[in-house]
C-alpha cells in the first residue's frame, strides 16, 4: 500500500456564500449529520441561516469538524449549503476512488487520527492546515473499487436494520396511544405526581482528576442511545459522590435528556438497568409503585412532537421542565400496564435480533477495513 498526505487524497472546498430565504430549504447543519450514517435523512431550516456557509453539491462529502469526536460524516444528498463548522471534501480520483472515498473518511482510521489533532477545549475543531499535512496508507485503485462493492452492501443491510428498529418504536407508540390515549371518562394525573421524585443531574468539575476514573457509572445525553441504560463514557469515583452534589438514581428509573442538539429531531429516553449518576443535560423520574418504568417511558415517548416542538434554543436546544412534569399520564391499572410491558418486551426481542444482526454487518465491516488499513 501507498501512503499519502491526506491534500493528496482529497480537495478541501471553501467556496462560501451568504444565504438568501430560499436556501433555508437547502441547508444542512451538523445537527443533521447522524453519527454513523452517511445517510442524510433531515435538513432545512425554519428561517435563512445566519452568516457565511460553504457551497456543497451533490455527492460531496461533508465532515463534521467541530467535534469531530461525534464522528459525523455523510453524503451531501442535493445541491445546498453546509455548515461553516464542517468541510466539504471531494475526492481526488487519481488516487482515491471516489465510491471509496466517503468509507475512507467515515472509517475510524480517518476519523481516530483527525481527532487527534483538534485544537480548542470546549469545542475542539479541526484545522486544514494540520489535517492536510496527515499521511494515510491506501491500497490500489482496483483493490479500492472491490472494498467499496462490499463495504456499501454492508452499509445496505445496517441501514435496512436501522429502519426495522425505528419501525418497530413507531408500533410501540402507536399501541401506547391506542391503550392510552385520551379517553372519555378516563382519570389522569401529571408525570410529576407519577413519581416518588424527580431529579436533575450535575457534573463533577473535571479539574478534579480523582473523581474521575473509579466504578461509579456516569450517563451523559450522548450515552441515551437504547431502551436500557447501564453505563457510559466515563466513571466516577466515590469520592465525587462523597464530595459533589452527584448522586446515584435507582434501577428502574426513567431518564430523559432534556438538553441536547439531538432534540431537534428525537428526544431520547431510557430506563436505568442499574444504579447510575446523571449528569445536568438529563432528568430522572423514579415511578410510583403502581407505575411501571415501562409505562412511564412510553407516557413520555408518545408526546415526543410535542414536546420537541416547544424546545427552547439556549447554548442548544432545551426542553422546559414545566413541559415535561404536566404531562398528563392515565392512571391505567397494573393488569393494563402490564400488557403493555408484555408488548414493549416482545417489541424488544424484535429489536435485540435486528441489533445483533446490525453489529454482526459492523463487525464484518470492520474486518474488512481492518484487513484494508492498519
Amino acid at each position: 500500500m501507498a501512503k499519502y498526505r491526506f491534500d493528496q487524497i482529497a480537495i478541501n472546498s471553501t467556496e462560501k456564500k451568504k444565504p438568501v430565504e430560499e436556501d433555508r430549504f437547502t441547508y444542512l447543519g451538523l445537527e443533521h449529520l447522524d453519527s454513523g450514517s452517511l445517510k442524510v435523512t433531515r435538513f432545512g431550516s425554519e428561517v435563512a441561516p445566519i452568516g457565511e456557509k460553504l457551497v456543497m453539491h451533490k455527492g460531496d462529502v461533508l465532515f463534521g469538524k467541530r467535534r469531530a469526536y461525534q464522528k459525523k460524516v455523510a453524503i451531501a444528498p442535493f445541491d445546498g449549503i453546509f455548515s461553516a463548522h464542517g468541510m466539504v471534501l471531494r475526492p481526488k480520483e487519481d488516487v482515491i476512488d471516489k465510491d471509496f472515498f466517503p468509507l475512507f473518511i467515515s472509517s475510524d482510521y480517518f476519523l481516530d487520527a483527525a481527532i487527534k489533532i483538534s485544537v480548542g477545549s470546549l469545542s475542539p475543531t479541526i484545522n486544514w492546515r494540520d489535517l492536510k499535512e496527515l499521511e494515510f496508507e491506501l491500497p490500489d485503485m482496483d483493490t479500492q473499487r472491490k472494498l467499496a462493492e462490499v463495504l456499501w452492501s454492508i452499509n445496505d443491510t445496517m441501514e435496512a436494520y436501522k429502519k426495522l428498529i425505528s419501525a418497530t418504536d413507531e408500533l410501540v407508540k402507536s399501541q401506547f396511544i391506542e391503550m392510552f390515549g385520551k379517553r372519555d371518562g378516563a382519570i389522569y394525573c401529571t408525570l410529576e405526581e407519577c413519581c416518588v421524585s424527580v431529579t436533575g443531574g450535575s457534573t463533577p468539575s473535571m479539574k478534579h482528576e480523582e473523581y474521575y476514573g473509579g466504578e461509579v457509572p456516569f450517563i451523559k445525553s450522548g450515552d441515551v442511545k437504547a431502551d436500557y441504560v447501564s453505563s457510559g463514557a466515563l466513571w466516577l469515583t466515590q469520592r465525587a459522590l462523597d464530595e459533589t452534589t452527584a448522586k446515584y438514581v435507582p434501577a428502574g428509573t426513567v431518564v430523559v435528556v432534556t438538553r441536547s442538539g439531538i432534540l431537534k429531531h428525537d428526544l431520547p429516553v431510557a430506563i436505568t438497568s442499574n444504579p447510575v449518576v446523571i449528569n445536568q443535560d438529563l432528568k430522572a423520574f423514579e415511578p410510583k409503585p403502581e407505575f411501571s418504568p415501562q409505562y412511564i417511558a412510553w407516557a413520555i415517548r408518545s408526546r415526543e412532537d410535542e414536546l420537541l416542538s416547544k424546545t427552547r434554543v439556549m447554548t442548544v436546544d432545551n426542553i422546559e421542565s414545566k413541559d415535561l412534569y404536566e404531562i398528563p399520564v392515565m392512571i391505567a391499572s397494573r393488569e393494563d400496564q402490564e400488557q403493555f410491558a408484555a408488548f414493549v418486551r416482545q417489541s424488544d426481542k424484535s429489536k435485540y435480533n435486528a441489533s445483533q444482526a446490525m453489529r454482526l454487518s459492523i463487525q464484518n465491516k470492520a474486518t474488512v477495513k481492518g484487513w484494508l488499513i492498519v
